[in-house]
Order: C-alpha cells, then sequence, then structure tokens
C-alpha cells in the first residue's frame, strides 16, 4: 500500500527508548514483507508480541479438488452456497490454483470467541451483503456493500458484523496485493488517469489499545493449516504504529470508469494487481459515444488466462439471466463473448448499470468439490440462443 500512515504514540526515531508511565518499555515490532526489502510498518505493543501460552493441533481447510483438469465454460450459484454461523466456517473455496484461493462466505456471526491470522495470503474480501466493522490492532475499519477490503498477510483481525445476512467474495493472494504500477508515479503516488485515487482509500482509524493480559485464541493460517494458538496478551495491544503495511479498505462504487468513443478493453477497469493476476472492478458507466459503436464486447479468444466474473447487481448487457452472485469461469483455450441478441440490443444505448468484480488469473483454475456442487452444468450451450 503506497500511503504512509501513523496512529496512536510513537517515539520520534525508530528503535530508541520508549517507556510506559510505569518505567517499563513498550515492545517494538517490525512487521516487514520480503524479508526487510519491501513495505514495512513499526509497531508498538503494550507487551511482546511473542507471548504464546499454547499451541493446538492443526487441522486442514486445504481445497478439495473437484476438477482439476477442464475446458468448459462454468457457471456457479454463489448465493446457493450455505449461511454458517462462524466466519472461518463459511468460507467456501471454489476456484483455486497455487496463486490465488477464490471462496465464498455467508457468515452469519461475528468473530467474538477468535481471532484470526492468514500467514499464507494477502485477503481480498468484496463485501456483497451486509455491514460492519474490520477490528485489528491497526485501528478498525467501517465496511459495508460494495466495499473491498484489503488485508496483508500476517495481520491479526476480527470482522464484526451489523447483522446475521452477510455475502462475501473472498480472493487469497499468495502474492502482494497492490494499486496497478501504471497508475502511480514514482513515488507511488496515483495519478490523474487512474480510476482512483488516495482519497477513495480507507485507512484503518480509532485506534483502541488493548492493554490486557489472559487467553486469546488465536487461528492462524500457514500452508493449508489452520493452527489454533493461545497467546497470554490481547493482539490489539497496539499504543501506536506506522508505516505501509496494514489493511486498508476501497469502496466499488468510487471507482470511475474509463470510456472512450469505442470500446475500452478489461485492463481499464482494473484494481488491483499480483505478478499472479489482476482483479477488475465493471461499474456503472456511459457507453462508447462514437456513432457506429457496439458497446458490447466482442468475442474474445483467452490465450494466457482464465477469466473469471463475479455478478454483484445490475443488468449485464453481454449476458442474458445473469443472477446476483453468480459466477461465471471462461478458462483460456476457448473463446466467449456475448450472449446471442445482446449485441444487437446493445447499438444505441447509453450506459450501463452493471456491477461485477473480474479476475484474470495467469495459471489455470481448478474447481473445487464444493463448486461442483452449485454447478450450472448447461452454461456451456447458452450460447446456441
Amino acid at each position: 500500500m503506497p500511503i504512509y500512515h501513523q496512529l496512536g504514540n510513537i517515539p520520534p526515531k525508530r528503535h530508541t527508548v520508549f517507556r510506559k508511565a510505569d518505567g517499563s518499555l513498550y515492545a517494538e515490532e517490525l512487521v516487514s514483507t520480503h524479508g526487510f526489502s519491501s513495505t514495512y510498518s513499526l509497531v508498538y505493543h503494550c507487551h511482546p508480541p511473542t507471548l504464546v501460552k499454547q499451541v493446538g493441533d492443526p487441522y486442514s481447510v486445504e481445497p478439495r479438488i473437484g476438477r482439476e483438469r477442464h475446458l468448459r465454460h462454468t457457471s456457479l450459484n454463489g448465493f446457493h452456497i450455505a449461511p454458517a454461523d462462524d466466519y472461518l466456517h463459511s468460507r467456501i473455496p471454489v476456484l483455486v490454483n497455487s496463486d490465488l484461493h477464490i471462496s465464498l462466505a455467508a457468515p452469519r456471526q461475528s468473530m467474538v470467541t477468535y481471532f484470526y491470522k492468514n500467514s499464507q495470503a494477502d485477503e481480498i474480501i468484496f463485501v456483497h451483503e451486509g455491514s460492519g466493522t474490520l477490528k485489528t490492532g491497526y485501528g478498525q475499519i467501517r465496511f459495508g456493500y460494495g466495499d473491498y477490503l484489503v488485508i496483508p498477510r500476517g495481520v491479526i483481525y476480527q470482522l464484526h458484523f451489523d447483522g446475521p445476512d452477510n455475502r462475501l467474495f473472498i480472493v487469497e493472494s499468495f502474492a502482494p496485493v497492490r494499486t496497478p504500477k501504471r497508475y502511480r508515479n514514482e513515488f507511488g503516488q496515483l495519478m490523474e488517469h487512474a480510476p482512483f485515487c488516495e482519497r477513495d482509500i480507507k485507512r484503518p482509524g480509532n485506534l483502541e489499545t488493548l492493554d490486557t493480559k489472559g487467553n486469546f485464541d488465536i487461528r492462524i493460517k500457514k500452508q493449508g493449516l489452520i493452527y489454533p494458538y493461545v497467546y497470554g496478551s490481547h493482539p490489539f495491544d497496539f499504543v501506536g504504529w506506522d508505516g505501509y503495511h496494514y489493511p486498508w479498505g476501497f469502496s466499488i462504487h468510487d471507482f470511475e470508469p474509463i470510456t472512450g468513443r469505442l470500446h475500452q478493453p478489461p485492463p481499464v477497469h482494473q484494481t488491483f494487481e499480483t505478478d499472479a493476476f489482476v482483479l477488475c472492478s465493471f461499474c456503472p458507466r456511459m457507453y462508447d459515444y462514437h456513432p457506429q459503436a457496439i458497446p458490447a464486447p466482442y468475442n474474445h479468444s483467452n490465450v494466457d488466462s482464465d477469466e473469471v466474473l463475479y455478478y454483484v447487481d445490475g443488468d449485464f448487457m453481454s449476458r442474458k439471466s445473469v443472477a446476483r452472485g453468480q459466477i461465471t469461469l471462461h478458462p483460456g483455450g476457448i473463446p466467449h463473448g456475448p450472449h446471442p441478441g445482446t449485441v444487437e440490443k446493445s447499438i444505441g444505448q447509453a450506459g450501463t448499470n452493471e456491477l461485477a468484480v473480474m479476475i484474470d488469473p495467469f495459471r489455470p483454475l481448478m474447481l473445487t468439490v464444493e463448486a461442483l456442487a452449485i454447478e450450472d452444468p448447461a452454461y456451456y450451450r447458452s450460447w446456441m440462443g
């Protein structure tokens, strides 16, 4: 994340004496990425972050692969994933490869008895339904419909929901998540042509220092396993911190679409990037304004990547019978395109109200057992008219 941020109390110089009112030292922690070579934050704890009382037996949350190799256009009914009370139990992986896991979740209850840390991946949590507060040691972020929550690996967090009706689209990235490089200048600032700017970024606030000792249940994910830890001090005991490594949010409703006289390709919708995939936001926008323009997208042959679309809301110009929460997977190797009749229908239209999240991974995706259970088996024939 290219924005420096600071909350709470910190000493004027790094790695210097910083004492509590009783004369004892705060515990300084460097949270760094790529060793010491990339973004980092310096955190000051009331207690050392190493107070581990107990480590339980790990259990597997590795996705169960249902279809490893395939070459067929696929549609999943995402809202057919059943709600579950517990947040971690509600997370159901549906599309996975060695670079990312895409999961659906419908948690009914807040995380109040334990904390969670993903140590193997950055997480992008898209909030389709529901609202609440993301709580971390770095501070709190309010979230609601249409928000992306970007939680870097290693951040301990809780999600507190305002109610029981929540739908989340979750991407775990094994490579760091960042804003697209072409949007940033040499200093990391988002440039004028970018479809969003720093004013749109939701940074943590309301830092609450929980200086408490006891037994705190931390679930840590690493290499497909959940390790139950018991800490001796509250993980949100930050008295202050500063740096570039912290959770942040961005609303899809703050994405400003880039349009033109003729149809613009999907990269103009790009919101996040990694070394292994890109994520795009399709938002309400004006159509192309050339007098002979065809707004509907042309047929496209995926050569180097699969294409995943998660349909959020609205009327999609290129598809028929789209449902909220539907996921389509168009694998690399065969062309896909607009459904019959949608090209002619789009001509002369002024704009679209579609809202969707797109992911293009650079390695093929596999379907999990749970994905096969919500698959529409006839989708690949939907272009026949």
